[in-house]
């Protein structure tokens, strides 16, 4: 029976690419010219940002990471923030096409298998309520969600509070980013007892200079957490930092 309705429903409304809209062979997939528009993260990376690294090594950090060590411990990137993999982000953040998250959740599943597998909890960056408000839904807990049903793990979604509304991010630099959101995130009071010795892994969209989900990582330490992973959908190369916040604003 549920063989006939999934195909009733392929006969009705036949799969579209996720980017462009033209028709694919299965749902949540992309078309030829689509899929290879889009730049999965692969071969030697940065343990902490994903970054990628020159030659055949592991374990190993990027430059960046070696100068500004961010506070958490181990951190995957399954996209680079371009091309097709860009539009997928813009889409679901800014044109409400929250239809494409289970599938993009589903990329984030096997790209983060291995923090998954030592993961208490997994909870989303937080939007402050007011934006929250405007836009109606948070696309990093649009991700979280189908990603911690699938791997089984804890969900929590309201694990970190924006306690203080902030300025965009939009042109700021790594240390303007950083203050801005200085005492703007903490553990939400009800979930301290949650939080106090537990693994956890935090999910947002998009990684650029890491300063969102560092007062992520700080506010789970504060609060008692024994370790802190982090996974974003996509990652800005930061030789293109500058171009990008010119671009657009990403929240991160």
């Amino acid at each position: 029976m549920r063989r006939a309705i999934a195909a009733m429903a392929r006969a009705l409304y036949p799969a579209r690419c996720m980017v462009c809209n033209t028709y694919t062979d299965a749902p949540g997939g992309l078309c030829p010219a689509c899929w290879h528009d889009t730049h999965f993260i692969s071969g030697s990376t940065c343990t902490t940002c994903s970054a990628p690294l020159v030659g055949e090594v592991t374990g190993a950090q990027c430059d960046t990471c070696l100068s500004f060590p961010p506070p958490w411990h181990r951190g995957i990137a399954v996209l680079e923030y371009e091309g097709a993999g860009r539009r997928m982000v813009l889409a679901l953040k800014h044109g409400d096409r929250l239809e494409l998250a289970p599938a993009l959740a589903t990329w984030l599943h096997r790209a983060a298998a291995p923090l998954l597998q030592s993961a208490d909890l997994i909870a989303p960056v937080p939007l402050h309520p007011s934006r929250l408000a405007r836009r109606t839904f948070n696309q990093s807990a649009e991700l979280a969600q189908p990603l911690a049903e699938r791997a089984g793990v804890h969900y929590i979604p309201d694990l970190l509070t924006r306690v203080r509304k902030t300025e965009s991010q939009q042109g700021k630099d790594r240390i303007e980013r950083q203050k801005n959101l200085k005492a703007a995130i903490a553990p939400t009071p009800r979930h301290h007892a949650e939080i106090a010795g537990k693994r956890v892994l935090l999910v947002d969209d998009v990684l650029t200079t890491g300063a969102t989900l560092s007062a992520c990582t700080e506010a789970c330490f504060a609060a008692g957490a024994a370790n802190v992973n982090i996974c974003v959908l996509a990652r800005v190369e930061p030789r293109r930092e500058t171009s990008i916040f010119a671009a657009t604003n990403v929240k991160d």
